[in-house]
């Protein structure tokens, strides 16, 4: 089994910058594809962006594309979402996802493991 935490969130105003730490304990997830989804009140939970396992490829979400940075450090089973140019519409809770197989897809319920959530809201 695989634990996430994730930890970095908090109030900012717009404009702002936040780095969302995600940290994973039990099996090594050198391998994994790791992601990053967020929810707001009433509203589906969505994809924002995952670093795959082979070469380490990206891919973002049009809407942080470009002001949000994803990536990781294995040797601390770390994965960081570095947030720039934030806007109120980003508020949401953020959580961290692991898909074991590296495929790193978009959608849900693709990743098998789910961190509890870190709230990050902006201010306009």
């Amino acid at each position: 089994q695989v634990q996430l935490v994730e930890s970095g969130g908090g109030l900012v105003q717009a404009g702002g910058s936040l780095r969302l730490s995600c940290a994973a304990s039990g099996r090594t997830f050198s391998t994994y594809a790791m992601a990053w989804f967020r929810q707001a009140p009433g509203k589906e939970r969505e994809f924002v962006a995952v670093i795959r396992y082979i070469r380490s490829r990206t891919m973002y979400a049009d809407s942080v594309k470009g002001r949000f940075t994803i990536s990781r450090d294995n040797a601390k089973n770390t994965v960081y979402l570095q947030m720039n140019s934030l806007k109120p519409e980003d508020t949401a809770v953020y959580y961290c996802a692991a898909d074991i197989t590296g495929n790193g897809a978009t959608f849900r319920y693709e990743y098998e493991y789910w961190g509890q959530g870190t709230q990050v809201t902006v201010s306009s």
